[in-house]
C-alpha cells in the first residue's frame, strides 16, 4: 500500500465505511459533476463599472500598481513606460499567447520582447491573465505554453495584461469559466497572483520578493459594460 492508501484506510475505518457504498460514491460523484457554487460574498456583486473600479483598488491595497489603456494595441506603451519608471533595462520576455503577439510592439522602438522559453536572467516578464477577481484583487494566469508558469515567477518584475471584461466579482465564477474552457482537463497549473511576492515567515520581518516578482504591474485594458 501507497502511503495514500494507508491514510485513507485509517480514515475509513474511522468512520466505519469501505469506500464501496453505492450511497456515499454517488453523492461524491453528485458533487463532482454538479459543481455546486460556495458562498459568495456581496463585495464583488457589483454592476460592472463598480465591479472593476473596485478590483483596481484592491489590486492597488496589495502594493500593485496599475495602468489603464483604452485598447490592448496601447499595451506596449504601458508596459515601455513600466520600465522607464523604475529605470530597468527596455527589455521583457512573453509567452506564445496571441493576443501578446499581435500587440504592436515594434511601435516602441527603444523596447524589445523575447519570446520563447523563459531566461532566468530576464527582469521583466509580460503575461496574460485570464481573469480577475474583484473581491480580493487577485489575478489568474493559467498555465500553457502561451503563458508559462516560469514567467510568474522568475523575473523580480511582473507585467500582466487583463481585460476589463474578463474581471469577475468572486473566485466562483472564475473556476465555471475554467470549466467552459478546458471541459475537465484543466491546465496543469492555475496561478492565483495578489500582489508581489512577499513573507513574513522569520520573526514577522516583510520580506518583498522573496519567492517571485519585487513588483507587479497591472495593466487593465477597455472599460466595463
Amino acid at each position: 500500500m501507497s502511503g495514500r492508501d494507508t491514510v485513507m484506510a485509517s480514515i475509513r475505518r474511522g468512520l466505519g465505511v469501505s469506500g464501496r457504498e453505492a450511497p456515499r460514491r454517488q453523492a461524491v460523484e453528485s458533487r463532482i459533476a454538479g459543481h455546486p457554487s460556495g458562498l459568495r460574498p456581496a463585495r464583488g456583486q457589483l454592476p460592472p463599472k463598480e465591479r472593476l473600479e473596485l478590483f483596481v483598488t484592491m489590486v492597488e491595497r496589495s502594493a500593485a500598481t496599475v495602468a489603464r489603456v483604452g485598447a490592448l494595441d496601447d499595451v506596449p506603451a504601458a508596459v515601455a513606460e513600466f520600465l522607464r519608471r523604475h529605470n530597468l533595462p527596455m527589455r521583457a520576455q512573453r509567452g506564445a499567447d496571441a493576443s501578446l503577439a499581435a500587440m504592436p510592439w515594434a511601435a516602441e522602438t527603444t523596447l524589445a520582447i523575447d519570446a520563447g522559453p523563459p531566461d532566468p536572467a530576464s527582469l521583466a516578464a509580460v503575461s496574460r491573465a485570464m481573469a480577475g477577481i474583484t473581491e480580493t484583487g487577485t489575478l489568474v494566469l493559467a498555465s500553457g505554453p502561451d503563458n508559462p508558469t516560469s514567467l510568474n515567477f522568475l523575473p523580480d518584475n511582473h507585467v500582466v495584461v487583463v481585460t476589463a471584461a474578463d474581471v469577475a466579482g468572486d473566485f466562483d465564477a472564475v473556476w465555471a469559466r475554467l470549466r467552459e474552457k478546458y471541459g475537465e482537463s484543466l491546465p496543469r497549473a492555475v496561478n492565483l497572483v495578489t500582489g508581489p511576492s512577499r513573507t513574513a515567515d522569520i520573526e514577522q520581518t516583510l520580506v518583498i520578493g522573496a519567492h517571485g516578482p519585487r513588483r507587479l504591474h497591472v495593466v487593465v485594458v477597455g472599460e466595463a459594460e
